[in-house]
């Protein structure tokens, strides 16, 4: 692979296909998705990333938020690698927030999320957790697990006035 990793961005077919399980999670190949991709996000600037958006269609998301340039506001996690992640139950809440994704870029749209998801998920180790992510960081985890099944943000949109242009949305935070 090259120095220089490429993001699909939508229209590419890997975006709409529902990603494969993980099946050798301490392999040498998912290692190296795992490096290539929290790579990936510290060169973006994103807040979390779905292996199917490095062309990869495997069951693969890290979350990684940090305050930066896209998303001055988001709070500190450092890379939390979740391999073949369920929502196991979600509140009953949901509130709708901005979101931006590195497959889409340019646009910012209003999308409904849960306020508090748990979930369950492998670790690089092979370890099954179980953990209950809320508010910022449910929103980026239900982000990147729409890419693992095949949707991406916008089609959870209830209006088209929810969606801008990332011009417009950073004169507004």
């Amino acid at each position: 692979m090259s120095n220089e990793i490429q993001i699909a961005k939508l229209g590419e077919k890997v975006l709409r296909k529902k990603a494969k399980k993980v099946k050798d999670i301490k392999s040498e190949e998912i290692k190296n998705i795992v490096s290539l991709m929290i790579e990936t996000l510290k060169k973006s600037n994103g807040v979390g990333l779905a292996a199917p958006q490095i062309f990869i269609s495997k069951q693969i998301m890290i979350i990684s938020s940090k305050p930066n340039e896209r998303y001055p506001n988001a709070p500190l996690l450092e890379d939390l690698v979740l391999i073949n992640p369920k929502i196991i139950k979600t509140s009953k809440g949901k509130n709708k927030d901005w979101e931006g994704c590195l497959s889409i870029p340019g646009i910012r749209a209003k999308v409904p999320r849960y306020n508090k998801i748990e979930v369950k998920y492998k670790t690089l180790e092979n370890e099954k957790k179980t953990i209950v992510f809320k508010d910022f960081i449910a929103r980026i985890f239900q982000h990147e697990y729409d890419h693992l099944i095949g949707h991406v943000y916008i089609d959870r949109v209830k209006t088209n006035k929810d969606i801008i242009s990332e011009e417009i949305y950073r004169s507004l935070i």
